[in-house]
């Protein structure tokens, strides 16, 4: 056995010691943290009308209030209660940043506002156009099928800057980004205007695109989700949940939840016909098996 000097037990001993000590207080500054999220029931920060994502109306909720009743069922069937705020700015300030709620449901992964779980989702733009007619097979903004055509974009979002790439701005309609939902759905607004025949396609996130493409028991719409269209701007997104900076237990929490539940989250999302994306850019036609 190798003896050590005394100067030098002592030196190891007293850096030992500050190591369990550090150790100790890190996970009791940890534990602090964790202690703001309240575990009596699942506070969560949502936008009142915003079909498919959310919803205030019981009867009509959106695929996120389900997704939350799946999270508050695993922590034991604690309650959900939510703190309702226009996802427009100012709502992460308003909501999770002020300790009003715990947890936002859908956020786009890298957003640094927010420490994000892993998400529980990927979806892309798509195209949206009638079926049966000379846009079939239409697949990327390149298509010369579509020249001269009337295209209906959400203003500032990442197609408007490759329809301005490929040239097809000059015919192309916008609709408003930043709505109160309450009061105007740029949405249903464009897939009216389509069937209209007052625009020829659509570009839409692909939840807003899948879900309100199928409303009302209609099937004369083709949503195809883009995604040939080279890395940047980005068409595909992960979508994760988004929980307060500082709470890194929580987030190890929600996404051991998350794996438990993928296969059940995943029919949640097909039910509300969001095209779901996985990392080989092939669609998800059904919920994978929860792990």
């Amino acid at each position: 056995m190798t003896v050590l000097p005394a100067n030098l037990r002592a030196a190891i001993a007293t850096a030992l010691a500050l190591t369990v000590l550090g150790g100790v207080a890190a996970e009791a500054a940890e534990g602090t943290r964790a202690d703001l999220v309240n575990r009596r029931v699942l506070r969560v920060c949502a936008d009142p009308a915003n079909v498919p994502f959310s919803s205030d109306d019981p009867a009509k909720p959106g695929f996120e209030n389900k997704i939350a009743e799946l999270v508050a069922e695993e922590l034991g069937g604690i309650p959900v209660e939510y703190t309702w705020f226009p996802q427009a700015t100012g709502f992460i300030r308003r909501t999770l940043f002020a300790k009003a709620c715990d947890l936002v449901i859908g956020y786009a992964q890298g957003d640094e506002m927010v420490l994000n779980t892993n998400h529980y989702y990927r979806s892309a733009y798509a195209l949206v156009y009638k079926k049966g007619g000379e846009l079939d097979g239409v697949v990327q903004l390149s298509d010369d099928r579509l020249k001269g055509k009337r295209i209906g974009v959400i203003a500032g979002t990442p197609p408007a800057t490759v329809l301005n790439r490929v040239g097809l701005m000059t015919s192309a309609r916008p609709y408003h980004l930043f709505v109160d939902r309450r009061y105007d759905s740029p949405t249903e607004t464009m897939l009216k205007d389509l069937r209209a025949g007052e625009i020829d396609v659509g570009i839409l996130w692909g939840p807003n695109a899948g879900y309100f493409a199928s409303q009302d028991g209609k099937d004369d719409l083709a949503v195809v989700p883009l995604l040939k269209e080279g890395r940047y701007p980005p068409m595909a997104f992960r979508i994760t949940m988004g929980v307060r900076q500082a709470d890194t237990r929580w987030k190890r929490e929600l996404n051991d939840i998350i794996k438990t539940r993928q296969g059940e989250i995943d029919q949640v999302l097909l039910d509300f016909k969001v095209p779901i994306i996985d990392e080989n850019d092939q669609q998800i036609t059904s919920a994978r098996t929860s792990q």
